[in-house]
């Protein structure tokens, strides 16, 4: 362990809350540059409403919501609407602070004109969402899901899920929302941290019972149900690749500008936690993602009032050890040497084949060359074959993984949403300045020349209101002020708005499609008939 950091160079360096240190230029993090701003709940949503507006049916596995403050007139005049068109309509609603954990601050409203609520956000911003009042039970208890996901690369994108996860219990039996039960934090909050100060809380030896269980159990008593699993995990897995997918275009921002390209710098790798919860219908929905999951095994237990020790926990055990484990052996630098000298003895093998054979084919040819090829085959013999070559190599006494990769053995199934990410590369070739994250006037003047886009009902003109009118609506939310310019969100409403004004009959998805097409053809024009001048 090194506090204060280290000098010299290692192969895996384990940050213990971001990626911080500029002076890492090889091996591998396990974090992503910008990760802990992304998974934030306000930019979580904003980077998720932004795939929502693309495509509103693969995107239905997060619950509507609103950012607070400035969206509460929204707020305020959508729940009045929806309630005039269906006075049947009782809500609950959930507010969420920013940059809260461990349940911190969260708590239920029936109305927008709660006091609490308009009392709190100037100074604290939050989103607000819509409660998920039928969420699916297990022993009369809520419950989510904590899933484990190794983003390994960003690019090319590389996403793992473990195959096994936590259940956390809250510990009071549910029922729905009322007035008088909506601060029950036990009973409509999942959160562990909050719980295990419950009298309920059970803390168990067995993996199957307790308020901390395996996800695999919940899944065995919903199988001798008669649920589909097969169909709930593969669900699951959407959920998880899409969320990444909505996220991979900022991170991307975020990474070039801490490693830019062309320089020497570390990869990075990072272990996310999704939570889950399970509706009636089993329909999985996404309540956040965390940056800094805790891995710990163990749990505080009261010896006498002020005096605690430190109790192993098996289900933390059985789950975490082997993320952590399985994540080491999917990024252990000394797997790609070992995966590289056993390609070259088998070459070497191969071509003292074809050797041998080409002797045997020459009967002419005098029993020395046989000689000679034998002695070559034995040079990569058993005898002088790497230990890790042999049978029982460095990973025989260990599990099969417990990492399942999801991408990209599904990129064809996803690949098509991956529209934004396509919109970052182009805000990522005009941003100029490396290490910058935002696009200044020149270099959206140039993105809009390079491309073609100005005309006679578009001037250079009007490319500068449009830029100046997006750039300080989205500077005056508070979207970081250390640098000025267009940040990538409104780049991307930018482009949504060119993409509109040019593909008027489409919907948004193939407007936004056209558009980077467009884009993508005239700047591969561009790159050729620079390479041509090149060479001349």
């Amino acid at each position: 362990q090194f506090p204060f950091g280290r000098r010299l160079p290692c192969d895996i360096y384990w940050h213990g809350v971001s990626f911080h240190d500029n002076d890492i230029f090889s091996g591998q993090v396990n974090k992503f540059p910008g990760m802990t701003e992304m998974v934030r709940k306000i930019t979580l949503s904003r980077a998720v409403r932004t795939m929502q507006d693309l495509f509103p049916l693969e995107y239905n596995f997060y619950p509507r919501s609103w950012i607070l403050p400035e969206e509460l007139p929204l707020f305020v005049a959508e729940v009045r609407m929806m309630k005039d068109s269906d006075p049947s309509w009782k809500p609950t609603f959930i507010v969420k602070p920013d940059g809260g954990c461990q349940g911190d601050g969260i708590y239920l409203i029936k109305d927008p004109s709660d006091i609490r609520l308009t009392g709190s956000i100037q100074s604290r911003p939050a989103v607000v969402q819509e409660y998920i009042c039928k969420p699916l039970l297990v022993d009369k208890l809520k419950f989510d899901i904590r899933l484990y996901v190794l983003l390994k690369s960003l690019e090319p994108l590389e996403i793992y899920i473990a195959k096994d996860g936590l259940s956390r219990f809250c510990t009071e039996p549910y029922q729905e929302p009322t007035l008088k039960n909506l601060h029950q934090v036990f009973m409509h909050l999942t959160n562990y941290s909050l719980n295990i100060h419950s009298g309920n809380f059970i803390h168990s030896d067995n993996v199957n019972t307790g308020s901390k269980r395996t996800f695999s159990s919940v899944l065995c008593r919903l199988s001798s149900r008669g649920a589909d699993v097969k169909k709930l995990w593969s669900d699951i897995i959407s959920l998880v690749i899409k969320t990444i997918i909505a996220l991979t275009p900022e991170l991307k921002v975020y990474y070039q500008s801490d490693i830019p390209a062309g320089k020497p710098g570390p990869t990075c790798f990072q272990i996310l936690g999704f939570d889950i919860l399970l509706m009636k219908n089993l329909k999985p929905m996404l309540l956040e993602v965390n940056a800094n999951p805790s891995m710990r095994i163990e749990h505080e237990q009261e010896l006498s009032p002020g005096v605690f020790e430190n109790v192993p926990s098996p289900v933390d055990e059985e789950v975490k050890v082997a993320v952590i484990r399985d994540t080491l052996r999917l990024v252990d630098p000394q797997k790609k040497k070992r995966k590289d000298i056993q390609q070259h003895i088998e070459s070497c093998k191969n071509k003292v084949n074809v050797r041998y054979n080409y002797f045997m084919c020459y009967r002419c040819q005098t029993l020395e060359h046989v000689s000679e090829a034998n002695e070559e085959l034995s040079d990569v013999g058993p005898a002088d074959r790497p230990e890790y070559d042999a049978p029982k190599g460095p990973e025989a006494g260990l599990p099969s993984l417990c990492l399942k990769q999801v991408f990209p053995k599904y990129a064809k199934q996803f690949n098509y949403l991956r529209l934004v990410d396509r919109v970052a590369a182009l805000f990522i070739r005009f941003l100029g300045v490396k290490g910058t994250t935002k696009l200044g006037p020149t270099g959206f003047r140039t993105f809009i020349r390079n491309c073609k886009l100005s005309n006679s009902n578009f001037s250079m003109a009007s490319v500068d209101i449009l830029y100046i009118d997006i750039t300080r609506r989205w500077n005056s939310m508070g979207i970081d002020h250390k640098e000025s310019g267009m940040c990538l969100q409104a780049f991307v409403e930018a482009f949504f708005c060119l993409a509109q004004k040019k593909y008027k009959s489409l919907p948004l998805h193939e407007q936004v499609a056209s558009l980077i097409d467009f884009c993508e053809y005239h700047l591969a024009a561009l790159d050729e008939k620079r390479l041509v001048c090149g060479r001349g």
